[in-house]
């Protein structure tokens, strides 16, 4: 989402059909990004089977794309309001194009890992326009009906995302194998790209400036924070790792002084400074980071289980993951349709409650499971995860952004986003880690789920405090 108020400079709307077939290319571009995350969870150990390398390069095949996601999604918003929103838009989706097919045909995971990371920059040039141009071409009632088509077209991709993963790789069409997880975004960035010469021009009528400084600063302090962690045993860290984990939250602190800095000057800083004196969106920031740590650390701990531990295939571990996505896929359906206008902010203790039953549920599964069997038991847990998942995430943003000024909503929803890919990069990590490093599978998956305990506690705590404004 952009980061600026959504007041925009924009061409006339383009007549009705050009609009929703415009729509359908916004829909189908934060469809294929939240695809791309997903399936290559499921693919990535059969990619480090191929390819070889440290069993770590499994994390970094996520973390690499969600990384510079979250760190360059606020100023890919600011480059839209500047160059305008369309552009940014065919600009993002082209690199993303040539990058996907660069991961297809990657020799080595070196080289997949950086070109991850290239497709991880383009998705934060794409995703942070859809809404400015969504509210460019709609009004009134057509302008509520096509934002409420996200959520739905969201779900579907976080459901569809694992099944996928698993039916491609297995399938090895003409001996593609992993690599079709990423040639499959080709011909859609093609019907994207098409579809978006029906798009109006959109800018902000006041351009706002970048900040190149805050952006390499916090490039510089997430990645000293993340890159110590991906492989690690978080409980025996070396010397180096926290000294680049002080040198990173260093230089954390010093973004957040420079910001300071830049809003006193009169100019303008990649955070709404006014976010920051609301004592409940701070908390909203743990929560989400915290929240999203644990769901998506979770999904590669448990592919990990299922093809590294019971040494099951690529297609069975995608299918297992069905429990969790149908849960989630029903529950933030009844979540958004009714829970919340009726229940309000009760949905968000009850989410994270289900999802703990959940968390309890596998680790009980995983204690269980003899070395080398398929953990049965733990698929009612996953459903009950992604259930938890699902009752949680639509309460807990539409309480978040409730009480924020118009103004502040765009910086505010930007910087959820950001966050909430940054707490996935440190879940994969976190939970990664302790995974691989914990011994026997059915162990390494328990103390792993026990680490996703703790995050959700801090979820819970951070999430009391959402509520206070609202």
């Amino acid at each position: 989402m952009t980061t600026e108020r959504i007041a925009t400079s924009v061409a006339p709307p383009p007549p009705h059909r050009r609009r929703w077939s415009a729509l359908t290319a916004l829909l189908l571009a934060e469809a294929m990004n939240l695809l791309d995350a997903t399936v290559v969870q499921v693919a990535a150990p059969v990619v480090h089977t191929d390819l070889g390398g440290s069993v770590s390069d499994i994390q970094w095949f996520s973390a690499a794309y969600t990384l510079p996601f979250a760190v360059l999604l606020i100023t890919g918003g600011r480059l839209g309001d500047i160059a305008g929103r369309r552009r940014l838009f065919v600009l993002g989706v082209t690199a993303f194009t040539l990058a996907s097919l660069a991961c297809a045909l990657a020799p080595s995971a070196g080289l997949l890992i950086a070109f991850r990371a290239v497709q991880g920059a383009a998705a934060a040039m794409i995703i942070p326009q859809t809404i400015g141009l969504i509210k460019a071409m709609f009004a009134g009632e057509e302008l509520s009906r096509a934002l409420g088509s996200i959520g739905p077209v969201m779900g579907l991709a976080a459901v569809c995302g694992p099944v996928l993963g698993g039916v491609l790789t297995h399938a090895d069409l003409f001996g593609s194998s992993w690599r079709a997880a990423f040639l499959v975004n080709v011909p859609v960035s093609l019907v994207v790209l098409v579809l978006s010469s029906r798009l109006p021009e959109s800018r902000a009528p006041r351009r706002p400036a970048l900040d190149p400084a805050g952006t390499a600063l916090a490039a510089a302090g997430t990645g000293l924070i993340v890159q110590p962690l991906i492989g690690a045993d978080v409980t025996r860290l070396t010397g180096r790792s926290w000294a680049m984990l002080s040198a990173g939250l260093l230089l954390v602190a010093v973004f957040a002084l420079h910001q300071r800095r830049v809003a006193a000057a009169g100019r303008s800083p990649l955070l709404e400074p006014t976010l920051f004196a609301r004592r409940g969106f701070p908390a909203a920031l743990v929560t989400s980071a915290s929240f999203f740590a644990v769901t998506n650390g979770l999904t590669t701990v448990v592919v990990l289980q299922f093809q590294l531990g019971a040494h099951t295939g690529v297609l069975a571990s995608g299918l297992s993951l069905a429990p969790w996505s149908a849960g989630l896929a029903v529950a933030s359906w009844l979540a958004g349709a009714r829970l919340v206008r009726r229940h309000g902010r009760r949905v968000m203790p009850y989410g994270l409650g289900v999802l703990l039953t959940g968390l309890l549920a596998a680790v009980a599964g995983y204690h269980a499971a003899q070395p080398g069997a398929y953990p049965v038991a733990v698929l009612p847990a996953l459903a009950l995860i992604g259930m938890g998942a699902g009752l949680f995430t639509p309460a807990f943003f539409t309480l978040a952004l409730k009480p924020l000024a118009p103004q502040e909503i765009g910086s505010a929803a930007g910087l959820l986003n950001a966050v909430q890919q940054l707490g996935a990069t440190l879940g994969v990590a976190v939970l990664g880690s302790v995974c691989l490093n914990a011994g026997s599978a059915p162990h390494a998956a328990e103390k792993a789920c026990w680490a996703a305990v703790a995050l959700l506690g801090v979820s819970w705590v951070a999430s009391t405090r959402v509520t206070v404004e609202t």
